[in-house]
């Protein structure tokens, strides 16, 4: 990296102090930008019902559109996540999110329209699950079924079954 910045590596050092503060600080800035850009969605705006489905879509796109971040969660978790756990930021870029789902959630509930007892961390797991897990495994998942998940119309059926699974899930029957 130092190379290809054309950075001294003493200089990258002396201000992380290590590879695992260098790395912390990477993950930390990647959740930054992710976190602002669900921000910019004003989905406190929106019906609960727009609102989840534009979340679930944002996602999809943001991970589709930003393969990077995909890589930097896969090495986080080879390190059992420690570089996060030491990370108060990563703590409060997280949290108004949750916060911010939780709201949409009980506006969903008093309006009628949403089931109650929905716990928002577990909510933005399966969203953030649904895309996550399709797109880092789309090469086996390709080979085992005899698929192009990554075809536009395979990324087209994905994005709309997920938008099914999560409404479905939070909608009142």
């Amino acid at each position: 990296m130092a190379d290809r910045s054309k950075l001294n590596k003493r200089l990258i050092y002396y201000y992380f102090s290590d590879k695992d503060q260098l790395f912390q600080a990477v993950l930390e800035s990647a959740y930054e930008k992710i976190r602002e850009s669900e921000r910019q969605l004003n989905l406190e705006a929106l019906e609960p019902s727009a609102a989840i489905r534009k979340l679930v879509e944002f996602t999809w796109r943001y991970y589709l559109e930003n393969p990077e971040f995909l890589t930097l969660l896969n090495s986080a978790n080879l390190h059992r996540g420690r570089h996060l756990a030491g990370s108060n930021k990563v703590l409060t870029l997280n949290s108004p999110l949750i916060a911010l789902l939780g709201g949409i959630l009980e506006r969903g509930r008093a309006a009628g329209d949403f089931r109650g007892g929905i716990d928002p961390v577990q909510l933005y797991v399966s969203i953030a699950g649904l895309s996550y897990f399709y797109l880092s495994n789309n090469a086996t998942l390709s080979a085992i079924f005899g698929r192009d998940l990554m075809a536009p119309k395979a990324l087209s059926e994905r994005l709309s079954h997920m938008c099914e699974v999560i409404l479905g899930y939070v909608l009142r029957n």
